[in-house]
């Protein structure tokens, strides 16, 4: 059974572009962490806020070892950090699916 994390952000629309470099980081660092990225998704037409994030893992133990290799990763962390001090990021939500 595969886990996905479907992550919801609000953003900025103001800091779109910011938030583009904050997904392209993810991509380096998500795999390395032991993610199988799907991919992030920005808004293009229609609402300018909502952008997307899925992760997908073999099982949810895999998730949560994956939480503890991100939270030692220091590209990791200097990406969270960036979010944080720029605020493009207004909003986010989590959800689990399973396949």
């Amino acid at each position: 059974m595969t886990i996905t994390c479907f992550i919801r952000y609000q953003i900025d629309p103001f800091q779109r572009e910011a938030f583009r470099s904050y997904a392209e980081n993810w991509g380096r660092i998500i795999p390395r962490c032991g993610g199988h990225l799907l991919g992030y998704f920005l808004p293009h037409e229609g609402s300018n806020h909502e952008a997307w994030g899925l992760i997908a893992f073999d099982s949810l133990a895999a998730y949560e070892a994956y939480r503890a290799r991100l939270r030692t990763d220091a590209e990791g962390r200097a990406n969270f950090e960036l979010a944080q001090q720029q605020r493009f990021i207004l909003r986010e939500q989590r959800t689990f699916t399973e396949a």
